[in-house]
């Protein structure tokens, strides 16, 4: 009996679509639970910096407030300006919240547990990254909005600018390893956790952590949403559950950016310490740990620093990160090179 399920799930197309689907639901269903909780989250930590409560009425310890806002979401009437591109209006925040989901299908969460492990890991989640863009200018554009339109504008040139420093991150850390896969990328960091890549690739960390907070249009860098110059930015016109896709793209964005620091940078789904009793912690936990640092930092900068102007974000894009992410490319190959430490292929 169960040699003939394996090879129904394995030769059959119908149990591999239903092999397929299941690995679907087993990373969408939780990361839509992260995303809630993340709003929840988020709003915990601003209030404990301004010496607040936060949520605290729906559920206990406000536990339930994140299913309370969903339904408030659905509930309402989605209303499409008289003026607007109902089709593109109604499709754009579609596109931002499906490019958050099917990037994760390269995202391993410990060894072995990953829907695609391609040899192209990395060039898949930056070229699904870039997809994003799409969904706010169309979303600009169809509101037939100046506010809308503006804030448009600014984002794309801000996701554009600061991708192409996340681009020259991604080639460093491909240089230590050697492969554009994800999970070799971790098993490279195995060990000590000063085996990690924060340490040897610092400044590439920390480029890549605050042009994460660029891509994702976060504080300091929210100016595509400033609402003392553009009332909401590209969500301006946009209400009920359209808004919510927007807004469980930016935090769905945030999960998966973190999960690509903690894969690059901090040893993935690999213990800190390779004795006991540390690594009888699943590796999932691991992973989960240091994404949900990387996200409490997301939040702590939201509650701490002052919005940049935008002539500040762009001159930090292109004439320091750009040219500091470029130089530190060039260093790590001549020290790889000239040190004898070219990994082998």
């Amino acid at each position: 009996m169960s040699a003939d399920l394996i090879q129904f799930f394995t030769t059959n197309w119908l149990g591999q679509a239903i092999v397929i689907l299941a690995q679907c639901l087993a990373v969408t269903v939780p990361l839509l639970v992260a995303v809630a909780y993340m709003t929840y989250v988020d709003r915990k930590v601003w209030a404990s910096i301004q010496l607040r409560r936060g949520p605290n009425v729906v559920g206990p310890f406000g536990l339930l407030q994140p299913f309370a806002d969903g339904l408030k979401l659905v509930l309402k009437e989605t209303i499409v300006p008289s003026s607007a591109n109902a089709i593109l209006f109604i499709i754009a925040p579609m596109i931002t919240f499906m490019t958050a989901l099917v990037a994760w299908a390269v995202v391993p969460f410990d060894d072995g547990w990953v829907i695609a492990d391609i040899n192209v890991g990395i060039l898949y989640l930056f070229a699904i990254s870039s997809l994003g863009v799409y969904g706010i200018i169309i979303a600009g554009w169809a509101s037939n909005s100046k506010y809308a339109f503006l804030g448009a504008l600014r984002s794309a040139a801000q996701m554009v600018s600061y991708e192409v420093s996340i681009g020259f991150v991604l080639i460093t850390v491909l240089l230590c390893v050697g492969s554009l896969n994800l999970s070799d990328v971790v098993v490279a960091q195995s060990g000590w956790f000063w085996n990690w890549f924060f340490l040897p690739l610092l400044p590439m960390f920390v480029i890549f952590f605050v042009s994460a907070l660029a891509e994702t249009n976060r504080t300091p860098f929210d100016l595509p949403m400033s609402e003392a110059e553009l009332v909401a930015g590209f969500h301006t016109e946009y209400s009920a559950m359209t808004f919510g896709l927007f807004f469980l793209g930016e935090y769905a964005n945030m999960i998966l950016l973190s999960a690509l620091g903690a894969i690059l940078f901090l040893g993935g789904w690999m213990s800190p310490v390779p004795y006991a009793p540390f690594i009888y912690v699943p590796g999932v936990v691991w992973f989960a740990l240091k994404i949900a640092f990387l996200l409490f930092v997301f939040s702590w900068t939201k509650g701490t620093l002052p919005r940049y102007r935008y002539d500040q974000l762009m001159r930090l894009g292109w004439k320091v990160f750009l040219p500091v992410s470029l130089g530190w490319v060039v260093l790590t190959a001549a020290v790889l090179q000239f040190g004898g430490w070219v990994p082998k292929l």
